[in-house]
């Protein structure tokens, strides 16, 4: 099932309904999670004891769940012209210099443990990672079954565990889970009790602050699982689910956003997109130029905005700012909670028509603070410019004390209308940092927020050896602030007779 336009799918009683075992045949009562892992424990997870009501519907899906993944391993392999799915991997990828390890998950990165940490041998697989933010300002998680591999390799008891572990850094803020579905096949797939007992082990504070649950090229497998769940699962959290048959439907539900995407799933897509010739526009199709109104706020360069406010500081950053230092800055978790989507597009056409928007009157201090950021990540060019991409990365490979003047240096280099924003923001954000006892947004917290909003690379996408440097250097920024070259304060030149060049002025 797609889900049109980012709607939400109940699949109500059109769902697959269970069904007897085929042939009489009983499926084991032994999930197959109970095998021994390569590190010798349990596979499964025992946790919690099922009732005789919920061991009659493990059998019954157990038997069902065999034939639906037989059927969508055959109808991959058909996609790909005949040729066998890639296998499960049982090979990791090769270790990332020790450099661009982590001792905790970060935002924008898979989480690199020290071998000795008691969830490595889960970690290295990759299999959950944590991937920046939506455009709703929510930390965003993936879930990738292709990156499981078989089920005698992997304790699943551990693996919840681990993902209980990366949702703690990020559970007391809002949160989205995406699932992408290929590559679960039979050999990784978990029991019905582990699935149950996952639902049932997470408790209030992590299905509360879950946003959405997108599931990503669900197969009828999906269907059925969701029939046999459905009685163990409240309503509530059921309508936080959706799905999505490709991934331009994610991506319009996002929002483009810098999401870290496994390549095999991509692979798969774009077969999926050629069967169905359903094909996502390309890249220069979608940037295509369209004439904007002036009284456009969202999607405008820095300059073209400043051409015609007459003023360096865009009319969104000097709202937002104001409202948030005098309403904000005692609000615990400030830019870590969304806003309702339907008053943040609101908001946004109000800009984007000329039209006051009166953020005393709306009340809503998160819808301020995530309008402030949707304003940054829609900008053509980040603040930061493309052209200083490769110099912010490198930051982090610098020694502690050379990386305070580095940055003050690349500040120097940028536009005049970046460096006035920039300057605006960095006052902002130590007022925010100077009350973190309250609002608990220290300045590494503030980094890890605002470094993907600040930079990002030309395809708009961030990748797990970029991410870490670019939150490094966001807190270095903060920190040097102060340092940097004085703002500036003359007003904007008139508008240029001649052709501006879009690597400095977007």
């Amino acid at each position: 099932m797609a889900a049109d336009d980012g709607q939400l799918i109940d699949f109500g009683d059109s769902a697959a309904q269970p069904a007897q075992p085929a042939n009489g045949r009983e499926a084991s009562s032994r999930p197959s999670a109970f095998l021994a892992s390569e590190d010798g424990d349990a596979g499964g997870f025992e946790a919690l004891s099922l009732t005789s009501e919920e061991r009659k519907a493990e059998q019954e899906f157990e038997a069902i769940a065999a034939k639906e993944l037989e059927r969508d391993e055959n109808e991959q392999n058909e996609l790909q012209g005949g040729h066998p799915a890639p296998p499960i991997p049982t090979r990791l990828p090769p270790e990332r210099p020790a450099a661009e390890k982590a001792t905790s998950p970060v935002a924008g990165s898979r989480p690199q443990l020290d071998p000795k940490h008691p969830y490595y041998d889960v970690a290295r697989h990759g299999i959950v990672e944590v991937v920046g933010e939506d455009n709703l300002g929510r930390k965003v998680i993936i879930f990738s079954c292709c990156r499981m591999p078989p089920t005698h390799q992997l304790n699943h008891h551990k693996l919840l565990e681990y993902l209980r572990y990366t949702l703690d850094q990020y559970v007391e803020s809002d949160y989205t889970l995406i699932y992408f579905h290929y590559g679960l096949t039979s050999e990784n797939k978990p029991s019905f009790q582990w699935l149950l007992n996952a639902y049932r082990e997470f408790d209030r504070k992590y299905k509360k602050n879950l946003k959405a649950l997108y599931v990503v090229h669900p197969t009828n497998f999906i269907r059925v699982l969701w029939s046999f769940l459905k009685p163990f699962i409240s309503y509530k959290f059921g309508r936080k689910v959706m799905y999505f048959n490709y991934l331009s439907e994610l991506h319009q539900q996002m929002k483009d956003p810098m999401l870290i995407i496994p390549p095999e799933v991509v692979r798969f897509d774009e077969e999926k997109n050629k069967r169905s010739k359903v094909m996502a526009p390309t890249a220069a199709q979608a940037s295509v130029a369209v004439d904007v109104p002036a009284t456009q706020q969202f999607g405008v360069g820095l300059k073209r905005l400043a051409e015609n406010s007459g003023q360096l500081i865009p009319l969104v950053v000097r709202d937002t700012v104001a409202y948030l230092k005098e309403h904000g800055l005692q609000t615990e978790g400030i830019f870590r909670r969304s806003a309702s989507t339907q008053a943040l597009r609101e908001t946004q056409e109000r800009y984007n028509r000329g039209q006051p928007v009166d953020f005393q009157a709306l009340g809503d201090v998160h819808l301020a603070a995530v309008i402030l950021k949707t304003f940054l990540r829609e900008l053509p060019e980040p603040l930061l410019t493309f052209s200083l991409f490769p110099y912010i990365v490198s930051v982090q490979g610098l020694e502690k004390d050379a990386r305070g003047a580095a940055v003050v240096e690349m500040v120097k280099k940028l536009p005049e209308e970046n460096r006035a924003v920039l300057h605006h923001l960095l006052d902002f954000l130590k007022l925010v940092e100077q009350h973190s006892g309250v609002n608990k947004m220290s300045g590494e917290n503030l980094a890890i927020v605002f470094g993907p909003n600040l930079v990002w690379e030309r395809e708009r996408s961030l990748n797990l050896a970029t991410m870490a440097p670019v939150n490094s250097f966001a807190l270095v920024l903060l920190q040097s602030h102060g340092q940097a070259a004085p703002r500036p304060v003359r007003p904007p030149p008139p508008p240029p007779t001649a052709t501006v060049t879009p690597a400095t002025s977007p």
